[in-house]
């Protein structure tokens, strides 16, 4: 079994690199082994291109030694078509013995199908490697089939004596926005961003700070922005609708001729437990992760409810000595680490 985890851990690190990238497809690592030695490796392109054991496959140069190898793969091989054919097809069409797959995939059009379809073709198919390391690396995708929901991330800045933001009677005297973080840490949310299918901010953040939402300081793909606007009140001129990437906007106002061109618009139903109500849309949306920046009332609601999975909270060098309090939060932490004059702390809600 320890020859089986090291190449399933190979996977893992090969995964990671369509972080980004391949949503709301899984980031899936294949390698091909054979007389131990890896003859060919691969990770899901981004999304709408070829999958990890397509890859893998390809970069074979002498496709008859397939023939004796085994297929490493850290999620069950597809057995649907989708935007490609089934990647289980491709693997008994190269009549390869042996695949070792990490944990089973949760999507109801596979499910066990792709194993059960190698197994009838005579393939031996060994399943459960890793597994709680593969369910870690899955987790957005995991999250959002088993749970029907987005993979949800918190992530607020905050002074020493708690407070997320100053008084609105400070603001005349303090720029907006008043960054609590440094410039690093600031770098590495946008990171964080160009990672996430979404980003959800309540519609005082936007009036405040009048963000872009966007991977400026970092190269990637700037999330979908959902915007919370129960009556409308954020101006067209706002960065959020600078339509230089989808915007959705949750409202209670059903009038259309009030909604902005090019602007997606959602109705919901705010008397109802909010958070959940937003997790049934953006599950319809196919959105698989979201980073929720806040501001506090909307972070509370999701804390609230029990809807989260990670909070990232970073911990400035400043003193408010009055403002806005950050939210409560109760989880695990898993880790802290300096980041200049910040520290940041991440927990997981366990």
């Amino acid at each position: 079994m320890k020859i089986h985890q090291k190449y399933i851990l190979r996977c893992l690190e090969l995964g990671k690199k369509g972080l980004g990238t391949t949503a709301p497809n899984p980031m899936v690592g294949c390698v091909i082994v054979c007389d131990e030695k890896i003859i060919g490796e691969g990770f899901t392109s981004p999304y709408g291109g070829l999958h990890a054991e397509v890859n893998a496959i390809n970069a074979v140069k002498n496709k008859s030694l397939l023939l004796k190898s085994t297929l490493y793969v850290s999620l069950e091989p597809c057995s649907h078509h989708g935007k490609t054919p089934p990647c289980s097809d491709l693997l008994i069409k190269h009549k390869i013995p042996r695949v070792v797959i990490g944990i089973e995939d949760p999507h109801e059009k596979v499910a066990g199908k792709g194993i059960k379809r190698l197994k009838e073709a005579g393939c031996d198919v060994t399943v459960g490697v890793l597994v709680h390391a593969c369910r870690q690396h899955h987790k957005r995708f995991l999250c959002y089939h088993e749970k029907k929901r987005p993979y949800i991330i918190l992530k607020w800045a905050e002074t020493q004596d708690g407070f997320i933001a100053v008084e609105s009677d400070q603001r005349v005297s303090i720029p907006e926005p008043f960054w609590i973080s440094n410039r690093f840490s600031k770098q590495r949310v946008h990171q964080w961003r160009s990672e996430e299918r979404a980003i959800l901010v309540g519609t005082e953040t936007v009036l405040k700070d009048n963000p872009k939402l966007s991977t400026r300081d970092w190269a990637g793909k700037s999330p979908i922005r959902i915007i919370l606007d129960r009556n409308l009140r954020i101006p067209p001129s706002f960065h959020v609708f600078d339509r230089s990437t989808k915007t959705l906007v949750l409202t209670q106002i059903t009038d259309a001729s009030k909604y902005i061109n090019n602007i997606d618009y959602e109705v919901i139903d705010f008397s109802k437990p909010m958070a959940r109500e937003i997790c049934k849309i953006l599950y319809r949306y196919g959105i698989t992760s979201m980073i929720l920046e806040g501001g506090s009332k909307t972070l509370q609601t999701f804390i609230s409810e029990g809807l989260w999975d990670e909070a990232r909270i970073f911990k400035g060098a400043m003193h408010f000595e009055r403002g806005l309090a950050a939210p409560k939060i109760s989880g695990k932490l898993r880790s802290t680490s300096p980041i200049l004059t910040d520290t940041l702390f991440i927990y997981t809600h366990d």
